[in-house]
């Protein structure tokens, strides 16, 4: 079982296995079971300043998917990304598809 730190530019905490992007994240997901996943909101932009998917697009396909964590954090600076996140799991909870005590 590991844990899962999602974020593009911070250091990654003693205990943790980085993912710098969306796709990496997903791939850890889909390889691993997950103890703790905590994520950033921005993630960056592409070469042509697009930004690229950030950790509110990786809550809808954590949500979408069934992927599964026993613990769930946002460490991200952004007000409104960590509200858009929270959100969203609320929702997911209240649709069953997250358990009560996972947020």
């Amino acid at each position: 079982m590991i844990n899962v730190y999602l974020d593009d530019l911070r250091d990654c905490p003693e205990g943790f296995t980085l993912a710098r992007t969306f796709e990496d994240a997903v791939k850890l997901f889909e390889n691993n079971e997950v103890n703790i996943r905590t994520l950033d909101h921005d993630l960056g932009e592409d070469a042509e300043g697009f930004e690229l998917k950030n950790g509110y697009d990786f809550v809808k396909c954590f949500c979408e998917h069934g992927l599964r964590a026993n613990k769930i954090y946002h460490h991200t600076d952004n007000p409104v990304g960590r509200r858009n996140m929270y959100e969203t799991l609320l929702a997911a909870q209240r649709r069953g598809f997250i358990n009560e005590n996972r947020i």
